[in-house]
């Protein structure tokens, strides 16, 4: 039930006080205030400023957006909902929070209304502009009443430093490894952009990004980060409608680094679930062929290296069917990979002639399992859209209510990755989707800020270096998946696509056809890990839709038995310990079964936790998948030790990890053992 109460509606055209808004436990305060016209915060955590007197604001062709405001009135608001998703890391979820919403007038007849909420696990506020026709100057007006906006004045000046977690800042890209620096050092960043200032931890992101281009940061000054929005090919931000509502920035914020993993704010900033059937919206664990791609020992283009052929899918859904895995993913199924480098031009209703796409449906089903489709547009959106709906109609005709997408190469026409062109291509597929009951896993996406809480088949995405970059580079080191519970999944769930059981490679370094197409692999290229953490990623790194992305010959371990008992559909989630770039100990509820996972950086690491969150007066089995007492993610990253014992609620677990190591662990009720 929701509560939702008016506390005050004021006129204070002459007040001097600051208008301030308290979180609900009262340990945030966000203040408000114009100064020469200008509007300003400051964000509170108890006693200490946490954002000093921050601007606020836009800037637009012909028309004031940012200056020149007086104080119309203030509304303030308690709410207190409770709702429940249909998936994710938790399903049930408390909204509760404080809102202020300011209504300022300027000189141009704009009208602002700044909507603040504090939540107690952090803030968030957004911009609504009503801009009368006539206050445009000739010529100012676009297309359709739109207003060209030309720059966002936000800013977020942290009151001292302290230590950060983030990416370069990048319009077309999210596969960046992730820096440790003083705020002070840090030039740009895309968020979320984590940090750590005296004792308190806090995260600046941004919610609800549907018609807007993202927001990436600019340092100001020493300890002051800009908004800085990414830009048509013309230069401009975005285009807007007369009345507009932008994204919310948000910024969390925890006495703890664990609460930020843990907080909801993201979601409840985002539109409550859109009314429709949800029904075939369904978690699932899923294996591919596309491991072997990355590798080089399959192609996506239908040569004698083809991995998407008929009989490939046929060897890969008797798999899954064996194993309890619900999907499979076939990348390179269809026309068009041929022209890769050059036009990108795929053909989305046309098979490869060596895929009976027809057949491997009908198989797939009638073997319980999920045909994955992929759509690769390799950047030629135009060529996408010009075929989207037929596609997915096609696919929904024969049954196919998974995809993914994916946005490789450069966007033709000059659009940048994350600009507004592109945010409404994005969101144009998930409608799209969504008619046709069609799940929705993105590849080279815009960042996750909550759109899954409205449309529920907003599975997953990519959107930082996942374990491709393992196989064609120097890979992802040690502190990588330490450091994404805190930075990258604080937006959504992330396709990582863990589960390498063949670390070094072993098995492919010596085929001299595999060398010729991987050059690297041979030499330069392993998975930075022991196979210990490998389990762990699957409880780590969240995905509703969570892969086991080895050749399937390579799951004929012992080991493999976690990802068989693993179940994607949580009911409840939380990070028990952890500190970014340090380790991290998660833990997940799905059904009667819980699983545990800890990852450590490129240090040994004992951490002690309390298995309080099982539950009451049951008897667990625990299966501990832990690393060997000689396992080195250099040296000897496959020596794994598997135990069962049993244990209650009761009970701790001392998790001992090796360098580069993890645990994972899997608890079975007694009663279902």
């Amino acid at each position: 039930m929701a509560a939702l109460a008016a506390l005050t509606l004021l006129a204070l055209p002459g007040c001097k006080s600051k208008p301030n808004l308290h979180s609900p436990n009262g340990e945030i305060d966000i203040e408000f205030e114009l100064s020469g016209g200008i509007p300003y915060y400051t964000v509170n955590v108890g006693e200490e400023q946490l954002i000093m007197p921050s601007r606020m604001g836009l800037v637009a062709d012909g028309i004031t957006l940012d200056a020149d405001f007086s104080l119309s009135k203030i509304r303030k608001h308690v709410s207190h909902s409770k709702w429940t998703s249909p998936w994710g890391k938790t399903k049930k979820h408390v909204d509760n929070h404080r809102e202020m919403d300011v209504v300022l007038v300027n000189e141009e007849g704009v009208k602002l209304t700044i909507y603040f909420r504090a939540f107690n696990d952090g803030v968030g506020f957004r911009y609504e502009y009503d801009i009368p026709l006539g206050a445009l100057v000739e010529g100012a007006q676009y297309p359709l009443g739109e207003v060209r906006i030309t720059d966002e004045q936000t800013c977020f000046n942290l009151s001292e430093d302290g230590t950060s977690w983030s990416i370069p800042a990048s319009f077309d890209t999210y596969e960046l490894l992730y820096r440790t620096l003083p705020v002070s050092e840090v030039e740009n960043a895309n968020t979320p952009f984590t940090f750590k200032v005296g004792d308190i931890w806090g995260s600046i992101h941004e919610a609800n990004l549907t018609d807007y281009p993202e927001m990436t940061l600019q340092k100001k000054d020493t300890l002051a980060f800009k908004a800085d929005l990414a830009p048509w090919p013309d230069g401009a931000k975005a285009y807007v409608e007369r009345k507009f509502v932008t994204p919310w920035r948000t910024i969390q914020i925890s006495s703890e680094a664990r609460g930020l993993a843990n907080s909801d704010l993201i979601l409840n900033l985002n539109e409550p679930q859109a009314p429709g059937k949800w029904d075939f919206v369904e978690p699932m664990k899923y294996v591919g062929v596309w491991w072997g791609m990355h590798l080089g020992i399959n192609s996506w283009t239908a040569d004698k290296r083809h991995g998407a052929t008929t009989e490939n899918a046929i060897k890969y859904i008797d798999f899954a069917n064996q194993n309890g895995i619900k999907g499979v993913l076939f990348e390179g199924w269809n026309d068009g990979w041929e022209t890769w480098g050059a036009s990108q031009d795929f053909d989305f209703t046309k098979p490869a002639p060596d895929f009976d796409i027809d057949q491997v449906v009908q198989y797939a089903t009638s073997r319980g399992v999920s045909f994955i489709l992929h759509h690769e547009t390799g950047g030629n959106v135009a060529n996408y859209e010009k075929q989207l709906e037929n596609a997915l109609d096609w696919a929904a005709k024969k049954g196919i209510h998974a995809l993914k997408t994916g946005y490789a190469g450069g966007i033709a026409g000059g659009y940048n990755h994350h600009g507004q062109y592109m945010v409404r291509h994005y969101r144009k597929v998930l409608l799209e989707c969504a008619k046709r009951g069609i799940m929705l896993d993105v590849h080279e996406p815009i960042k996750a800020t909550g759109l899954r809480r409205t449309y529920p088949n907003m599975m997953c995405r990519e959107g930082a270096r996942g374990m491709e970059w393992n196989a064609w580079s120097e890979g992802n080191p040690p502190e990588h998946q330490t450091i994404l519970p805190f930075t990258r999944l604080l937006g959504g769930p992330m396709d990582y696509t863990p589960g390498v059981f063949d670390i070094l490679y072993e098995k492919v370094k010596d085929n001299p056809d595999l060398q010729k197409w991987n050059q690297k692999i041979s030499t330069e290229c392993r998975v930075n890990t022991t196979l210990a953490k490998q389990l762990a990623d699957w409880v780590v790194l969240y995905s509703p839709m969570q892969m086991a992305c080895d050749l399937i010959e390579n799951y004929d371990h012992p080991a493999f038995e976690f990802f068989r008992q693993f179940n994607p559909d949580c009911d409840w989630t939380e990070m028990l310990a952890g500190e970014p770039g340090e380790y991290v100990v998660v833990a997940t509820g799905a059904s009667d079964r819980y699983f545990l996972g800890a990852v450590t950086d490129e240090n040994a690491r004992c951490v002690t936790v309390s298995l309080s969150f099982l539950d009451k007066g049951v008897d667990y089995y625990a299966t501990i998948y832990a690393d060997g007492p000689e396992a080195d993610w250099k040296t000897n990253p496959l020596d794994i030790s598997i135990e069962t014992r049993k244990v209650t609620n009761a009970d701790s677990l001392e998790i001992k990890m090796a360098p580069g190591g993890g645990m994972a662990v899997a608890f079975i009720p007694d009663k279902g053992w």
